[in-house]
């Protein structure tokens, strides 16, 4: 391991770390303590989380250190000892002792890193845990930026908008034919992949068509116009259940603006952009506007052969485009514009196949529920993945404009109930073919 690659290693801990601050520097005490929703954390929470989780893995695992504060801190950081509902309640660091304590850590961190050989133990093979934990803190300045999206008060969050789309969508075919065949799926390669994307193994998947764009917001309301959330068919029982009882009537921050549709994005009341894809939206809702359509959602092992597999050569790519890590030209990613870009704004980005923008702008709700792939082996802690394994969680493929690059590739694989909609989710359609 390189000079270079330790170089690298520690610039995506800056980056992340930067954005984290971006996050919880915009707020006062007062919104940073708060219990804003239930189903989130308080952000200083996130915030002291992510430097013990930093401090657990590489100070005490990788650097053999001593703990930096009181061991008891690390139940009070534990996601699995307390709910979110309720970490309000504990004594937790106040903002200013968090950043002290994150910043505490990160210097040690940065020690380690340079001080240690990328060598010999699995878990610093070839910088493993450091790029664990950095797409630790992503996923965290992930659920920390739902959380100001779900807060009140005006927006502290800027950003330019996306430029127009690149190409005109309805120049190109609507639906993308995947034939039949096997392709590898998952990866045992990747330096950095988790434990749930491994091994790689051979997929046999029939012919299907997959739409080349997500679904737009545009499409989405001619569901909602057409009565889909009063019409039962479109839903599944435990779907219609919640739609009743939860009162849906339109994607989450959706408002009607007189005979329009607007919506809240980081505290603006906006106009809906017809052309980018729709976003929080639920696993439920999803799978009623599939059935609406005559679709249906495509399953994990096809979203990812559409995505990665290449006719030609008979290999899966690392990403839809190839193996190069993404660029502003293949992706919107890492909070740039703070909103999904147009639907044909990424021809650059384009899979083998033909789909467009599957990394970046939405995360995009599969038909399948989570689980471990032949081989599975939960590695280097059982809590990222397997205490999920289930048919209670749905997989979610791709990443959003709220991702960091980091935790964004080919094989990565999200998870959630299908009821939540705080998430930055979408999804696009697919349909079985007749040979």
């Amino acid at each position: 391991m390189t000079a270079t690659t330790k170089e690298a290693i520690a610039q995506t801990l800056e980056r992340t770390r930067a954005r984290t601050e971006l996050l919880t520097d915009t707020l006062d005490e007062d919104d940073l303590v708060r219990q804003h929703s239930d189903i989130m954390s308080p952000i200083v929470w996130d915030l002291a989380h992510i430097g013990n989780q930093e401090e657990l893995w590489l100070l005490r695992d990788v650097g053999g250190r001593e703990p930096v504060m009181h061991p008891a801190m690390d139940e009070m950081y534990d996601a699995f000892q307390h709910p979110r509902s309720v970490r309000r309640s504990l004594p937790l660091l106040s903002a200013r002792e968090s950043r002290v304590y994150v910043d505490e850590v990160r210097a040690k961190v940065l020690d380690v890193l340079d001080g240690t050989a990328l060598e010999g133990r699995r878990i610093v093979t070839e910088g493993f845990a450091f790029g664990m934990i950095a797409q630790h803190e992503a996923q965290h300045d992930e659920t920390m930026l739902a959380t100001h999206q779900l807060r009140d008060g005006p927006s502290v969050l800027t950003a330019q908008r996306p430029p127009p789309a690149a190409i005109d969508p309805s120049t190109t075919a609507a639906e993308r034919r995947v034939p039949s065949g096997s392709f590898t799926m998952g990866t045992s390669t990747e330096p950095w992949a988790l434990d749930n994307e491994r091994p790689a193994h051979s997929v046999h998947v029939p012919t299907f068509l997959i739409d080349t764009f997500p679904v737009t917001n545009e499409q989405f309301q001619r569901f909602i116009d057409d009565g889909g959330y009063d019409d039962g068919r479109w839903w599944t029982p435990d779907g219609w259940r919640h739609r009743q009882s939860a009162g849906l009537v339109a994607p989450l921050f959706w408002h009607r603006d007189g005979r329009d549709w607007a919506r809240h994005r980081f505290g603006v009341l906006e106009p809906i952009p017809a052309d980018e894809p729709v976003q929080h939206v639920s696993w439920f809702e999803a799978d009623a506007y599939a059935r609406w359509a005559g679709k249906r959602l495509p399953t994990e092992s096809e979203w990812e052969k559409a995505a990665r597999h290449d006719p030609v050569t008979g290999r899966s790519r690392r990403f839809p485009w190839g193996d190069d890590e993404p660029s502003i030209e293949h992706a919107n990613l890492g909070q740039r514009y703070l909103q999904p870009a147009p639907i044909g704004s990424y021809p650059a980005g384009a899979s083998a196949y033909g789909v467009h923008q599957m990394i970046g702008d939405v995360w995009e709700w599969t038909a399948s529920t989570f689980g471990g792939y032949p081989g599975f082996t939960s590695w280097p802690y059982r809590e990222y993945s397997e205490v999920f394994f289930g048919d209670s969680l749905r997989v979610l493929r791709g990443g959003a404009w709220s991702v960091d690059p980091v935790a964004c590739r080919g094989t990565f694989r999200n998870w959630d109930l299908p009821i939540r909609r705080q998430i930055f989710s979408g999804f696009r359609l697919a349909r079985d073919v007749v040979e």
